[in-house]
Order: structure tokens, then sequence, then C-alpha cells
């Protein structure tokens, strides 16, 4: 078999799915009005864009005011840390994270703490990329204004016991905000259930087009509005709303939660295979992350020291796998994971890291190519290196 192209890599992004298409693309040609124009062509843009709204506030478990479109994933993680940061900022300046976390989360409480003096706690994590809710309840002090986890791990597929952690916080006052961006098209979303005062989501990881995201924020969360410039989103994010994209991440985020429980099934079924079938090929393998607490499909290795990861991608690429190394948003730089260092794994070993994240248009063929050719690709880049 050689496939002109088997994608591996959905954690970066996934192709829109052909509903969402047909669902988004009256509001290109047709109902192309602005929603904050009073005459009928605005008016039908901005009832599109309340139903939206109020289809997501079904799924998610709150109500439709809760919900803010944004831009992306990024955007909703930076309008939440620092909105409740700058909001807060007179009951205490004390910030809890994780040192996992994607850079939308990490990069933006770094600034805080260089620009405005706040004080950042690093929770540890384990081998696996958990976090501790003990953790969580030992980094509390009576100034913490806002604690920020990510759901699910874009690098390593571990998922965070958000739900407990959630549980914890009801008995604090700090705001309780989750990057839930890997975890929009697999997990449960029911921000009730899952205790959370803010939730970010981005469309292009679940069948949406890129460009369009979604942050939950709770009734009464106090929440400084950084967007500024027009009264759209309820005033809290300011800027004319994109409507064709905003009726996708709706339509895309009703097929994802109500379809996943089978895909999810497939998708892990299809992961354990690779994983297993990867572990016995190539004895330097190791798989990265919690063995059965992760993403249903994603896996993630090191393959060895002395092995390169661009090296490893472009020779899988060659094969017609198109496969990462790590976060999407990041790739490009020469460094170990700042993911996987936090978990305690060497630095040369890092530097080997392969991520193999599926989908549901993947296929058992697919996933015994790959089992062939990933242990091919090693070990003629370990044969090169021995030289």
């Amino acid at each position: 078999m050689q496939p002109s192209a088997i994608y591996m890599d959905h954690s970066a992004t996934t192709a829109v799915d052909k509903r969402v298409i047909e669902a988004m693309l009256p509001y290109f040609t047709q109902w192309y009005g602005n929603p904050s124009s009073l005459y009928f062509l605005g008016q039908k843009a901005r009832q599109a864009t309340e139903i939206a709204r109020g289809a997501v506030a079904t799924i998610l478990n709150c109500v439709p005011r809760e919900v803010i479109f944004t831009s992306c994933g990024t955007e909703s993680d930076n309008l939440a840390i620092r909105g409740v940061a700058l909001a807060r900022q007179n009951e205490g300046r004390h910030l809890i994270t994780s040192p996992i976390e994607h850079k939308a989360v990490l990069d933006t409480m770094k600034q805080l703490q260089e620009e405005w003096g706040f004080e950042i706690t690093i929770l540890p994590v384990d081998a696996q990329g958990r976090i501790s809710p003990e953790e969580v309840a030992r980094a509390l002090r009576p100034d913490t204004i806002l604690v920020s986890l990510m759901y699910a791990n874009n690098e390593v597929g571990t998922i965070q016991p958000i739900a407990e952690i959630g549980a914890l916080l009801r008995q604090h006052p700090a705001t309780f905000q989750v990057d839930a961006v890997q975890a929009g098209g697999y997990l449960p979303l029911d921000v009730e259930a899952l205790g959370v005062d803010m939730m970010a989501l981005s469309g292009h990881k679940f069948h949406a087009p890129k460009g369009v995201g979604i942050l939950y924020v709770r009734r009464g969360t106090p929440y400084l509005n950084t967007m500024t410039g027009g009264a759209q989103e309820g005033s809290q994010r300011a800027g004319t709303q994109n409507v064709p994209y905003i009726v996708a991440i709706a339509k895309a985020l009703d097929l994802a939660q109500s379809e996943r429980t089978a895909k999810n099934a497939q998708l892990v079924a299809l992961r354990d295979r690779l994983i297993s079938g990867i572990l016995a090929a190539v004895p330097t393998a190791r798989l990265t992350g919690h063995p059965s607490e992760r993403l249903p499909g994603h896996a993630s290795f090191t393959m060895g020291e002395g092995l390169e990861a661009d090296a490893m991608l472009l020779g899988l690429d060659i094969e017609g796998i198109a496969a990462s190394s790590g976060s999407a948003c990041t790739s490009g730089r020469n460094a170990a994971s700042h993911v996987l260092t936090a978990m305690g794994v060497p630095y040369q070993e890092s530097l080997s890291a392969l991520r193999l994240t599926l989908g549901d248009e993947n296929t058992i063929e697919e996933i015994e190519y790959a089992v062939k050719k990933v242990p091919e690709v090693v070990e003629r880049l370990q044969a090169f290196a021995a030289v």
C-alpha cells in the first residue's frame, strides 16, 4: 500500500465536515448582513448567531448569554485569563496553572507576572502528565483569584481530573478556567458537571473551520472585557461577528458531541492497535502520557535517544503519513517540549517525540500501514546515525 496521504495529525487541525460546510454556506452569499444592522438581512444574520449561541449553550448546559464567540482557542484563553486577572486584581494577584499548558495560557500568565506583578504557582505533574487535585488544594491561598488548567493535553493526550478539581474549587472563591480546546470533540462538556467557571474551545479541532472559537463565562464571574470597540457578544468581546463561522462551530460541536460515543469507541480500538504495534516493533519507543486516561485517538511516543523528530516526520511524509512531534503552535522550534520536560523525560529522549493523532476517517488499513512504516523509518534513521 502506498497512499497519497494518510492524515494522522488531528490534534493539530481537522478537515471541515461537509455537513458543517452546508450549514454555513448560505451566510456567505444569501444572508450576509451585518448582525448589528436593523434591516432584514442584518436581522437574519443576528437570528442565525443567536440560534447558534443557543445550540452551544444547550451542549454546555448553560444559558446563551454565557457563550461568547471568538476567533480561536488562543483568543478565548487570552480573554479569560486577562479578563479575570484584571477584574480581580484588587482581591489578589495569585494565579495557579500547570507546566504542561498550551502557550496561550503560559505566555499570557507570564506577561501578567512580568508586566502587572501577578504571582504564579506552577503545579507539578506526574510522569504521565497528570495533575493531582491534592496539589491544587495545597497551592490555594486566600489571594488566589484564578486557576487555569487544560482538560486534555495536546502533546501527550492525558486527560485531567477536571470534575474533581472543579468540585474542590467550589469551596474557594478562585475562578476556575479550563482550556478544553483538545477535548471539544471527544469529552463531555457539561460545565455544571465539570464545575468550571470559564472554558475555551476552538472549532477547527472538531471539524469546523479555522478562525472561530468559544469562550464560556459563568454568570457572575468577574471579567473585564479586554477586546473593546463595540457592543457585540453582550459587550464582552467587540468586533463584527463572523456569522458563517459561528453557524459552523455550533453545527460542528453538535455533531461532535452527538456522535462522540460511537466514534470514540472506534478511535480507541485504532489507537490501541497503533500503540501496541509501534511499541512491539520499535524497542527504543516509549509511550508518553497516561496509558488509559488519554484522548481516544491520541498516540504519542518518544522513539529513542539519537533520533530527531524532524527527520522522522520527513521520513514519514515521504511514506505518505502526516504526523507531528507535538504542538502545531510551537513546531519549528528546535527545543525540547516543555510538556515532556515537565513530565521528567530526559532532554535527548524528548527530542525524538512522535505524535500520531487519529480521526474518524482513519481506517484499520491505514493503522496497519503506519505500524509497518514507522519502524522502517526509525530503523533507517538509526542506521544512518550509526555510520
